[in-house]
């Protein structure tokens, strides 16, 4: 049985609490936050939070102590899409695109995800997993303790499970806690260019079927956009994982207004990512819905692009938005929650309050988790991180910085030194 754990000293104590539902409208901006706070943790679950004088009580000779020192303990962050596992980078295109190419062009030209999927096929399962352990840590540093993370590289049967069995292992072995989704129709590989169907129909007929008997994924997403899947071939791919009870997300909306919200919608999706492009009517089908966005600033910036989602109209919708760092090794090389924080602030005009919420009890939600972790309160999953700052409105404004001092997942310290 683990030791029991006492936090105290946090000059605040972000909690989250609330209902037991992801945040919308005005909601996002109330984080229950307790001055002066403390919270008492026993095998790996938070017991009770409030301010030092209540729990200061409750601690036993037996209870290790952490004082945070006047800083911000928070939730760990939850960041509800990313591509984690792939082989080699795409440094080369990021100079591309300095010079001027668009992300657009250089996937014509034969870059993009198709590139990525060479050196993934090419890779052991060995060496996909040494490559993604090290950005395990990456996200650790930067106070996150949970990822969605996508296959997609792959893109034939046995690469996809290749993918998600290194996904499942990185979850077993590393820290950081892997909620997988199958995303075999991330893009057309090559050698289907000039038989899209019989690539849906592999993908319908037995990549779903492969990976839904192994039990390898949560969830299914497909990239619904000109250049990638129809509305028609992503329905077809995405009633085949309903039915095999996955939940569904979908990239929609990136490029251009692909009918990709509008399926989310009708299918009951779980997410509708990206949205860029996202317009009144778009917006009006989620809602309906309450299908969750996923807002992924990050990679808007790293292709150079200045359209970024409507965030605001969504808040105002009534919609729980998510945000997520979208890490990938083309469109957005970043693991960085703190940095999606400032873009959701100086770009899309999200309180940093709300982007917060997004980034922590919403996502968690958004992936089914909304009861187990997001949030500091009893019952709860003990993944925090102890920031240093003194107010957690400095997590986005000191731009860049890797605010972490500690990071615990289940109660363990996973990054940093505890003081005693």
């Amino acid at each position: 049985m683990d030791k029991s754990l006492a936090i105290i000293g946090a000059s605040q104590l972000v909690t989250l609490a609330g209902p037991r539902r992801p945040r919308v409208g005005a909601e996002m901006r109330e984080l229950a936050i307790v001055n002066d706070g403390a919270m008492l943790l026993r095998d790996g679950r938070v017991i009770q939070t409030g301010v030092r004088r209540e729990i200061e009580p409750l601690i036993d000779a037996d209870c290790e102590v952490v004082d945070a020192g006047n800083r911000v303990v928070m939730p760990g962050f939850v960041d509800a899409h990313t591509h984690p596992v792939f082989a080699g980078n795409r440094a080369d295109e990021f100079e591309m695109r300095a010079e001027g190419k668009s992300y657009q062009e250089i996937a014509a030209s034969g870059g993009g995800i198709r590139s990525t999927v060479l050196k993934t096929r090419a890779a052991s399962e060995d060496e996909l997993f040494v490559a993604s352990r090290r950005y395990s840590e990456w996200f650790l540093r930067s106070g996150t303790t949970t990822v969605e993370a996508k296959s997609g590289y792959g893109l034939r049967p046995e690469d996809e499970m290749k993918m998600l069995r290194v996904i499942r292992r990185l979850g077993e072995e590393t820290p950081l806690r892997y909620v997988p989704t199958f995303l075999g129709a991330h893009a057309v590989p090559d050698e289907y260019k000039n038989n899209r169907e019989a690539y849906v129909d592999l993908v319908v007929g037995e990549m779903i079927p492969q990976v839904a008997r192994a039990g390898l994924a949560r969830f299914c997403d497909v990239f619904c956009e000109g250049g990638a899947f129809d509305v028609d071939e992503s329905r077809m791919i995405l009633q085949a994982a309903q039915a095999y009870g996955m939940g569904l997300r979908v990239h929609a909306e990136q490029f251009s207004q692909s009918g990709g919200s509008r399926l989310a919608a009708e299918l009951g999706a779980i997410t509708a990512d990206h949205l860029e492009c996202a317009g009144a009517s778009e917006i009006s089908a989620l809602k309906s819905a309450d299908v969750q966005p996923v807002l992924l600033p990050a990679s808007v910036l790293m292709i150079g692009s200045r359209r970024y989602p409507d965030a605001r109209a969504m808040i105002d919708a009534g919609l729980a938005v998510v945000l997520a760092t979208d890490f990938n090794p083309g469109s957005s090389p970043t693991p960085s929650m703190l940095l999606v924080l400032t873009l959701a602030s100086t770009q899309m005009k999200m309180a940093p309050a709300e982007a917060v919420a997004a980034a922590t009890i919403n996502a968690a939600y958004s992936l089914g988790l909304g009861d187990e972790i997001g949030s500091l309160e009893s019952g709860k999953r003990a993944d925090f991180v102890i920031h240093d700052c003194n107010d957690y409105r400095e997590l986005g404004y000191f731009a860049g910085i890797e605010h972490p001092g500690a990071v615990y997942v289940e109660g363990r310290t996973e990054k940093g030194e505890t003081e005693r």
